[in-house]
């Protein structure tokens, strides 16, 4: 199967959240069982010139091991797609989300966490560096709440707990987007948008919704 034609406002448009995502869960099934689209993307590059319209937003870790348009199987002009080592919301994240959604048109924003994550494993152990504290601190409610969830060592050689946080964490980045951008939460309330997350397992490839 070759993807040579990008996403246009009429097909946005006839697009819904649910469809979104299982186009989305279908393009991972494609990535892990070795049948990814091919894509002719000097034809996806030229349609896309004058404008985009792309069907989700997806809030990632950095993490080089989750080349997000990969393992969803997606091309250009699909899917706008933010990355902070963590995976957590900030002022720009949400004003990057809004303007998907609200602007741009996407139906769906998809928050996904990642198995082993190195930033939620730092979180967890209470690292300090330079401008790392700061950041990590966006992820240490999660952290507080795996704390009274699981037992044994509350730091990253446990790994339930490490994998606890990781799931805390997109909950709680999705409750503090709702929380934080009225726009967003006005337009799921009103079923033009879904809030979703998801962890991406490094050892099966494989996206496991929440």
């Amino acid at each position: 199967m070759v993807k040579n034609i990008a996403i246009t406002k009429e097909t946005q448009d006839t697009l819904t959240p649910q469809s979104v995502l299982a186009d989305l869960l279908e393009g991972n099934n494609r990535f892990t069982s070795g049948a990814s689209q091919q894509l002719d993307n000097s034809a996806l590059v030229e349609q896309t010139v004058g404008g985009q319209f792309p069907k989700a937003v997806v809030l990632s870790c950095i993490d080089s091991r989750v080349p997000v348009e990969t393992v969803l199987d997606q091309a250009i002009g699909d899917i706008f797609v933010a990355r902070v080592a963590g995976n957590f919301e900030n002022t720009d994240i949400l004003g990057s989300m809004e303007y998907s959604c609200k602007v741009a048109g996407s139906k769906l924003v998809l928050v996904l966490g990642h198995e082993a994550c190195g930033a939620v494993k730092a979180a967890c152990d209470g690292v300090e560096l330079g401008n790392i504290t700061a950041m990590l601190n966006n992820i240490l409610p999660a952290v507080k709440q795996s704390a009274e969830q699981i037992e044994g060592e509350t730091n990253s050689s446990n790994g339930e707990f490490v994998a606890k946080t990781v799931e805390n964490n997109v909950r709680l980045t999705m409750d503090r987007i709702r929380e934080k951008s009225p726009i967003l939460k006005e337009m799921e309330d009103q079923g033009a948008i879904k809030i979703v997350g998801g962890v991406y397992m490094l050892s099966s490839g494989k996206v496991e919704m929440l």
